[in-house]
C-alpha cells in the first residue's frame, strides 16, 4: 500500500482504538486521544471549557457523541492548518 493509504488505516485504526470499536467517542475518549495521538498539532487539553467548544462545535448532529465523520472533519481541519504553516515557512 501506499503511504496515503497506510495513513488512512492509521486514522481509521486509531478512531476505533479510543472508540472501542462502537463507532462514537464521548468527551473522555476525544480528550484522550487528543492527548495522546496529536500533541505535536493541538495543545493538550486540560481545560474542561476548552473541551466542551472543541466537542460542541464537533458534534453536528448533537447526539453527544463524535462519529466517525465528524472525527474526520477536526482532522481534516488540523491537517490543513498544518499544511498552511508548513507551507509558510
Amino acid at each position: 500500500m501506499s503511504d496515503l493509504e497506510n495513513s488512512m488505516l492509521t486514522i481509521i485504526d486509531v478512531f476505533h482504538k479510543y472508540s472501542k470499536h462502537k463507532c462514537t467517542l464521548r468527551k473522555a475518549d476525544l480528550k484522550d486521544l487528543i492527548n495522546n495521538e496529536m500533541s505535536k498539532f493541538i495543545t493538550k487539553i486540560q481545560e474542561n471549557e476548552t473541551l466542551d467548544q472543541l466537542f460542541t462545535d464537533l458534534d453536528q448532529n448533537g447526539d453527544l457523541e463524535i462519529d466517525f465523520q465528524e472525527f474526520i472533519a477536526m482532522i481534516a481541519m488540523v491537517t490543513s492548518a498544518c499544511h498552511d504553516l508548513r507551507a509558510s515557512n
